[in-house]
């Protein structure tokens, strides 16, 4: 899903930049228009005022929390991550690293069930956490889609939202911890970093449609728009950071960009986040919607399993989608 990159950086171009911050309480039709053009522009945006109770973001923190406190030996009961688990450092199968430990999880109900055996001294309490936080974030994930669905005027407004919907869907949802010490020591000493510039979350896109992202209010989150330059992007204690993913680059035919994106170490406080995935069932069929395509498709049809393989048997960072481009594309890149 993401590649590491080189540490410590070089110097590297950076310039200040915040993202668009959309209200979901505004009338929909501008909010509609809000979206498209955020996904258009910068392939990221914040959304406040959604409707994921306060009460339900707080249980889910605390309980992540709860297992990253956890010493080493007992973390590693929920591992190692294949794909699902806690993992640390070892970010995916690929030789890809990074100052990191997570906790990745199916959103279905039995392997939630099945893995909080191993996560927590309360797996019913967690598992119950981590059920309504998902239940909750797919709904805004939801909202989103069909909103992009109408600002792009696709007569079925549910194309997007339907796949997540699916009782089949592939979606994922992934805590990870960036603490301000080395990850994974023997025993429980650490030694405490004394560079802002290590990578924790290496350089990637997001393979799946759609990904929202919550954070504890610590900044780390880079995005790269253009030239190579890293935007940091600063955090907001109540919005959620919402991103294209691959998926829906190609759905809308490269109208929305899956953009580049990293996540920096924060030698002063510890950076934990909660992503959800929002991805189709294995077996959907991809392809560029017809009522959006004013030039020829850009991507080769693939299905979710395929595109999937395909992401998991790269460096964490390789361009993807560059694979399932067409020969007219290629002749014409």
């Amino acid at each position: 899903m993401v590649v590491a990159s080189p540490t410590p950086f070089r110097s590297e171009k950076i310039q200040a930049f915040e993202l668009p911050i959309i209200d979901l309480s505004l009338e929909r039709p501008e909010v509609s228009k809000l979206i498209v053009k955020a996904c258009e522009d910068y392939g990221f945006f914040m959304v406040i005022n959604h409707s994921v109770p306060e009460d339900i973001i707080a249980k889910m923190e605390q309980e992540s929390l709860n297992f990253f406190a956890k010493p080493v030996c007992e973390k590693q009961k929920a591992g190692p991550a294949n794909p699902v688990g806690y993992g640390c450092k070892n970010i995916g199968f690929n030789g890809d690293i990074g100052e990191v430990e997570y906790l990745l999880l199916n959103t279905s109900p039995l392997s939630i069930n099945q893995l909080s055996k191993s996560v927590s001294n309360d797996p019913s309490n967690f598992s119950s956490a981590v059920s309504d936080y998902i239940q909750a974030v797919r709904e805004v994930a939801c909202e989103i889609l069909d909103l992009m669905a109408e600002g792009l005027w696709v007569p079925d407004t549910a194309v997007f939202s339907r796949l997540i919907r699916d009782v089949d869907s592939d979606s994922l949802f992934r805590l990870n911890h960036y603490p301000t010490t080395v990850l994974c020591k023997d025993k429980d000493t650490s030694v405490s970093y004394n560079n802002s510039n290590m990578v924790g979350f290496g350089e990637h896109t997001d393979p799946q449609i759609v990904t929202l992202l919550r954070s504890n209010d610590v900044g780390g989150l880079q995005i790269s728009l253009h030239d190579g330059v890293w935007t940091p992007v600063p955090p907001h204690p109540t919005a959620f950071c919402v991103n294209v993913g691959d998926v829906l680059q190609a759905m809308t035919n490269g109208r929305f960009v899956s953009v580049r994106h990293r996540a920096l170490i924060n030698s002063y406080k510890p950076r934990m986040s909660m992503a959800y995935f929002a991805a189709p069932p294995l077996h959907s069929w991809i392809t560029a919607l017809p009522e959006i395509i004013h030039r020829p498709p850009l991507y080769k049809p693939f299905t979710w399993a395929e595109y999937k393989k395909t992401a998991h048997s790269l460096r964490l960072g390789d361009g993807r989608l560059t694979l399932f481009r067409t020969c007219r594309d290629d002749e014409t890149a």
